[in-house]
């Protein structure tokens, strides 16, 4: 719990070399505060109102997953970055034939049924579509030796898009040039038959370049794909609206819109 609240305390640019610190040699400790992290879920909030052993009760949920050092085909995971209702995404390192930094998603365990696994490939088919220099790029995609889908997508080093304005403390003018690349991505995708439905700053992150930032569309996850005949519809089998709700528009939040 200490390490957890060490981590929590850190900027978040930070927190891989303090987990370096805290965690010396001890992998699992470090994989179960970096899996902690990931969850989206108020930690701070959760610590202080319901106390450890409700942070010790989300621990022992977890899912049993990858963790740093482990190996997926030619890809070694070096630590996990994100989480979402289907996946985990690690940072891993390709080791053939080019050396690089990737971004590998894994469908999470237990979420094996039929309909789940076809949305998990879906999402892999759409990025395989897509191809604009602001959408994170598909490098691979195949399964691990216990069934579970997964594919690998460009490493986006970079910020959510109004962390990165609002920390230069961009101009009216200078966020509008920054949102333009975004707008043609979107133009991109929409004529390749592609909807996002999620659009959001956290599923937009600007990296740095020569040239300047460049913003990076991530997260297709619950894309649509209009030409698909496959339609999964907005609501999920359980009632659950598909995308964010504070970013949603009308149309995309009302169960019967016909169009998009």
């Amino acid at each position: 719990m200490e390490v957890l609240s060490g981590a929590l305390d850190a900027p978040r640019e930070e927190v891989p070399s303090y987990l370096d610190r805290a965690c010396g040699q001890d992998a699992r400790l470090r994989r179960e505060v970096e899996s902690l992290l990931a969850r989206d879920v108020d930690l701070p909030s959760l610590l202080a109102t319901q106390g450890p052993s409700a942070v010790l009760d989300l621990l022992s949920n977890l899912p049993g997953t990858l963790g740093p050092g482990d190996r997926v085909d030619r890809f070694e995971i070096v630590r996990t970055i994100g989480e979402g209702g289907m996946g985990i995404v690690f940072l891993a390192r390709e080791l053939q034939p080019v050396r690089r930094e990737v971004a590998l998603k894994l469908m999470k365990p237990g979420l094996d049924t039929r309909k789940l696994i076809t949305r998990f490939e879906a999402e892999r088919q759409t990025l395989a579509l897509l191809d604009h220099w602001n959408i994170a790029r598909l490098h691979h995609a195949g399964a691990t030796h216990q069934g579970q889908p997964y594919f690998v997508m460009e490493y986006v080093d970079g910020e959510r898009i109004t962390e990165f304005a609002n920390g230069r403390e961009l101009t009216i003018r200078e966020r509008s040039q920054l949102l333009i690349p975004v707008c043609r991505a979107i133009h991109h995708a929409h004529q390749k038959g592609v909807v996002h439905r999620d659009l959001k700053p956290s599923n937009v992150l600007v990296a740095g370049a020569d040239s300047g930032p460049v913003p990076k569309i991530i997260d297709f996850g619950v894309a649509k794909l209009t030409q698909d005949p496959v339609e999964f519809g907005t609501l999920t089998e359980v009632g659950r609206l598909l995308g964010t709700p504070e970013y949603m528009s009308p149309e995309q939040a009302d169960p019967a819109a016909t169009d998009i």
